[in-house]
């Protein structure tokens, strides 16, 4: 069965990024779950049993820098699942005005 987590690092601080409403959707904007990063910037179980297909992650990164402007109130990742079975874990990397992900393990 697919499982999906997800977490959120603040480059510029250095700690995680807690608090932050993060939805998931399908193909179609269809959504499937949505969730906030707890205390360690985490989302252990964002969904499970996902079908072979394109999905979207997003971010509500412009609630999360209420001190500081940012550049990105929003970061959308689309990713593909492949296998049913498969373990996804997709990182994101923050900061103001800059931010990077990878397809973690």
């Amino acid at each position: 069965m697919t499982h999906l987590s997800t977490h959120v690092l603040d480059a510029v601080a250095g700690t995680p990024a807690a608090g932050i409403a993060v939805t998931l959707t399908d193909a179609t904007g269809t959504v499937l779950a949505t969730a906030h990063t707890d205390d360690d910037g985490r989302i252990a179980a964002l969904a499970e049993g996902l079908a072979p297909g394109i999905y979207r992650l997003t971010f509500d990164t412009g609630s999360y820098f209420t001190a500081a402007p940012t550049f990105y109130p929003e970061v959308v990742i689309t990713f593909e699942v492949t296998d049913a079975t498969g373990k996804y874990h997709v990182p994101l990397l923050l900061s103001p005005f800059a931010y990077s992900t990878y397809r973690g393990s």
